[in-house]
C-alpha cells in the first residue's frame, strides 16, 4: 500500500473514532440526567448503548467493502446491521420496565434507551448535526417532563400503618379525605396477640408529587397513636 493509501486509512479511521467519540457523549449527556434522577438506566448504560450504536452503524456502513471490491457480484445491503439495533434494543429497554402494585415503572426510561441508541446511530452515520440536536430535544422533554411532573403530577404511594383502635384508623382516612387524597384500595387485618389486639392497614393511595416529600410523614406523625410500618 502506497503512503497516500496509508494517509487515506488513517483518516478514515480518525473520523469513524470521532464518531464513535461523539456518539458516545451524547449518550452520556441523556445518561447522566437518568442517573441524577435515580432511574434504572443511568450514564454507563446510555453510554455504552450510544456507542455500540455507532460502532454498529459504521460496521453496517463499511465493515465489508473488502468483500464487496475482492467479489463484484456480491451484493450487501449497507443497512441490514443497523436495522436489527433498532430491535435488539427492544431487549434491553424491556428490562428497565416493571410491572410492580398495579403500576408501571420505567417507561419513559425505556424509550429514553430506544433514542438514545437512533442518536447513536445518527453519529455512527456522520450526521452530526442532527444527532445532537436530537440530544438537546430529549433533555429538554426530560427536564420538562419531570417539572411538570413534580408541580401538577400524582404519584402512586404505598402505605403500611398499625394502630390500638379502629377509631385511629378512622381520624387517618377523614384526615386524607380533607387533604383531597385518593384512595384506590383499602385493606385492614386485626391482628391478636397476647396482650390485647391491634389493626393493620394498607392502602394504595394517590397525591399530587409536590405534597409526596415533604407533607406525607408531618402527616403520619400528627396522629400518636398510628406507627408507620412502610411507604412505597
Amino acid at each position: 500500500m502506497t503512503k497516500k493509501g496509508v494517509n487515506i486509512m488513517d483518516t478514515i479511521t480518525y473520523e469513524f473514532v470521532l464518531r464513535l467519540f461523539i456518539a458516545a457523549m451524547l449518550g452520556g449527556a441523556i445518561g447522566l440526567e437518568r442517573e441524577y434522577r435515580a432511574k434504572e438506566a443511568g450514564f454507563r448504560t446510555h453510554f455504552l448503548v450510544a456507542l455500540g450504536s455507532g460502532l454498529f452503524m459504521i460496521l453496517s456502513q463499511f465493515g465489508f467493502d473488502g468483500v464487496l471490491g475482492h467479489y463484484g457480484q456480491v451484493s450487501l445491503d449497507p443497512s441490514r446491521i443497523a436495522s436489527q439495533v433498532v430491535t435488539g434494543i427492544g431487549f434491553i429497554g424491556a428490562g428497565t420496565i416493571i410491572f410492580q402494585k398495579h403500576v408501571v415503572r420505567g417507561l419513559t426510561t425505556a424509550a429514553g434507551l430506544w433514542v438514545t441508541s437512533a442518536i447513536g446511530m445518527t453519529a455512527g452515520a456522520g450526521m452530526y448535526v442532527l444527532s445532537i440536536a436530537t440530544t438537546v430535544l430529549v433533555l429538554l422533554c426530560l427536564e420538562a417532563l419531570y417539572f411538570i411532573l413534580q408541580h401538577f403530577g400524582t404519584r402512586n404511594i404505598n402505605v403500611s400503618f398499625s394502630a390500638p383502635e379502629e377509631t385511629d384508623i378512622q381520624r387517618v382516612l377523614q384526615r386524607l379525605r380533607e387533604k383531597e387524597v385518593i384512595i384506590d384500595s383499602y385493606e385492614m387485618q386485626r391482628k391478636d396477640t397476647s396482650s390485647g389486639h391491634y389493626y393493620v392497614v394498607t392502602m394504595e393511595m394517590k397525591l399530587k408529587r409536590n405534597r409526596y416529600q415533604s407533607h406525607l410523614l408531618n402527616f403520619m406523625m400528627e396522629f400518636k397513636d398510628v406507627t408507620v410500618e412502610s411507604i412505597e
